[in-house]
């Protein structure tokens, strides 16, 4: 399939089989999600991937008894940085200039630049940012795995303060952000398996200022 063949193919699963999905697709899917871009390059957040059971049934009361939980092959838990810290921000640029080859000082002024921007927000503005980052990541992930015809469900419906809590992710400096369920379609037990796939007419969608 296409990419365009792909994305018609996909759909937020409701019901999935249980079946796992091969190491070496969940690895593409990785990949891509690491070569996603943010801004800056800064890659605010990072991905917790679930496959144990008990864990999964931990998880599945606080994302209110939804089945892919514990039906996914696994699961990926985006989560963001809860704030900007200078410490965060120079370890991202430091090992950037390290793989290029330059010296720490080469990007000096765009790292103060930024510093002086971020620092200034609260850390409720500077999650809000990280977040949005993580969204981006989540979205290639969704492209990646139709593209390995993997099904894939996006949830954000589930209580984010108990998972934070659970999976300790206060003490990391992290949230939660979203899950994804990674895994195969039960057709015959999802209502949405067989219905037609709905978007925004593209009239309505886009405006052209030509």
């Amino acid at each position: 399939m296409d990419l365009i063949e792909s994305l018609q193919w996909r759909y937020a699963t409701k019901k999935m089989s249980g079946k796992q999905v091969p190491q070496e697709k969940i690895d593409y899917i990785l990949e891509a999600i690491r070569l996603s871009p943010s801004s800056s390059g800064l890659q605010p957040y990072e991905i917790l991937v679930v496959t144990n059971e008990e864990l999964k049934e931990k998880i599945k009361p606080i994302a209110f008894g939804q089945s892919q939980i514990t039906d996914a092959s696994h699961l990926l838990i985006f989560t963001a940085w809860d704030n900007y810290t200078e410490e965060r921000i120079n370890a991202v640029f430091k090992r950037s200039n390290a793989e290029r080859g330059l010296p720490d000082s080469a990007t000096d002024e765009y790292r103060k630049r930024l510093l002086g921007m971020v620092l200034a927000n609260t850390p409720e503005q500077n999650f809000a940012h990280t977040a949005k980052q993580s969204a981006i990541a989540l979205g290639i992930s969704l492209v990646a795995a139709a593209d390995q015809e993997v099904d894939a469900t996006p949830m954000e419906g589930y209580n984010a303060a108990a998972l934070d809590e659970l999976l300790g992710l206060a003490e990391k400096g992290l949230k939660s952000t979203a899950i994804v369920a990674l895994g195969y379609r039960d057709e015959d037990n999802d209502w949405l398996a067989k219905l037609k796939k709905v978007r925004t007419p593209k009239e309505l969608l886009y405006t052209h200022l030509n």
